[in-house]
């Protein structure tokens, strides 16, 4: 599976961005499929995870601010993100997996490349 996430930018803080990240070679109805971010000088953090069967997950950072939604008929997985603040200026991972558990990085098996969010304060 080739992952190509997108939608990054600078957006003001109190605003709203939406990534997507497209699936290729594979389609993704039968994988979990996640969102990542890394901080500089941080560690990849766990996001949001959506579940082969729609099963929803969100880590502490986002949660109650963003939405993680998949679309396997176009192979598409986004994420909204509400309310951000200059804390979440990072670059966004969006990856694949099958393992149970969502919120570890080694559960995902096939990565894209990233996209860079700013948050403007």
């Amino acid at each position: 599976v080739q992952l190509q996430a997108s939608g990054g930018g600078l957006v003001q803080a109190g605003g709203s961005l939406r990534l997507s990240c497209a699936a290729s070679g594979r389609a993704i109805s039968t994988y979990t499929m996640g969102w990542f971010r890394q901080a500089p000088g941080k560690e990849r953090e766990f996001v949001a995870a959506v579940s082969w069967s729609d099963g929803t997950y969100y880590g502490d950072s986002l949660k109650g601010r963003s939405i993680i939604a998949r679309d396997n008929a176009k192979n598409m997985v986004y994420l909204q993100m509400y309310r951000m603040k200059p804390e979440d200026t990072a670059v966004y991972y969006c990856a694949a997996g099958v393992a149970d558990i969502v919120v570890v990085t080694t559960s995902y098996d096939y990565w894209g490349q990233g996209t860079l969010v700013t948050v403007s304060s």
